[in-house]
């Protein structure tokens, strides 16, 4: 199957990084964490877009890295990532709706991606 699965999900994960880093009301909404007015708070979206940076480099370095123990580690690198946000967003948010909301995002992401990486040949070698 070779490397393409890795390449997609990298692709998608550094794509909602910027999306973020641009627009932080696209995490911070359905997080629960923008304001009555649907405004984001300047430290909130400070936070945002330190995941969106976060994001969008493993998103590169999935799509960038070579096959083989490079792309492996990219690939666990985003997994971690997303699977410590599932268990933060869904422990720490102020709302339950939101929590249980975010940490089924985040988990999901993070499994699309361990999928990805057990799908690859090229990440297996």
């Amino acid at each position: 199957m070779g490397a393409w699965p890795v390449r997609w999900a990298g692709a998608a994960t550094a794509a909602y990084g910027v999306g973020i880093l641009v627009r932080p009301a696209l995490m911070a909404r359905p997080c629960g964490l923008d304001d009555e007015d649907g405004s984001v708070p300047a430290a909130t979206a400070l936070l945002i877009r330190a995941v969106g940076v976060r994001d969008l480099a493993t998103g590169l370095a999935m799509l960038a890295a070579k096959e083989g123990a490079a792309l492996r580690a990219a690939t666990v690198c985003r997994v971690a990532s997303d699977l410590g946000d599932a268990v933060l967003f869904g422990t720490q948010l102020p709302d339950p709706a939101a929590r249980r909301k975010a940490a089924a995002v985040a988990g999901g992401w993070g499994a699309l991606c361990a999928v990805a990486g057990l799908a690859s040949r090229s990440v297996r070698k």
